[in-house]
C-alpha cells in the first residue's frame, strides 16, 4: 500500500522548485496548481492553469510539472490538465508570494 500524504507532500516540494521564468516565485506559491490527487494506484490528477493563455512557457511548463511529479517515488501515472477556467488572478497567490512581488 502507498502513503498517500508522503506522495502528496513529495509532489508539492517539486512544485515548488518550478518558477516561471518571467516571476521570481515557484508555481505553487502563484496558485497555478487548482488541484492535486494521488489516488491508491499511484496515479495523479493535477488541475493547473498559467498566469495568462499568451504565456511564453505554455508549452514547457506544464511537460515540466508531469516531469517532476513522475519524479516522486510511488507515482504510476500523471493526468495533467492545462485549464483556463477559473482564470488565474492574484487571489490565488500565497501571502508569501504576494509578499515576494510586493503585490499587497
Amino acid at each position: 500500500m502507498i502513503d498517500i500524504k508522503k506522495i502528496e507532500e513529495q509532489i508539492v516540494e517539486q512544485l515548488q522548485t518550478i518558477y516561471d521564468p518571467e516571476i521570481p516565485v515557484d508555481i505553487y506559491a502563484l496558485g497555478l496548481i487548482y488541484e492535486h490527487t494521488v489516488k491508491e494506484d499511484g496515479s495523479v490528477f493535477v488541475r493547473m492553469t498559467l498566469t495568462s493563455p499568451a504565456c511564453p512557457v505554455a508549452e514547457s511548463l506544464p511537460m515540466e510539472v508531469q516531469e517532476k511529479i513522475y519524479a516522486v517515488e510511488g507515482v504510476t501515472d500523471v493526468d495533467l490538465r492545462l485549464v483556463w477556467d477559473p482564470p488565474w488572478s492574484k487571489d490565488r497567490m500565497s501571502e508569501e508570494a504576494k509578499f515576494a512581488l510586493d503585490m499587497f
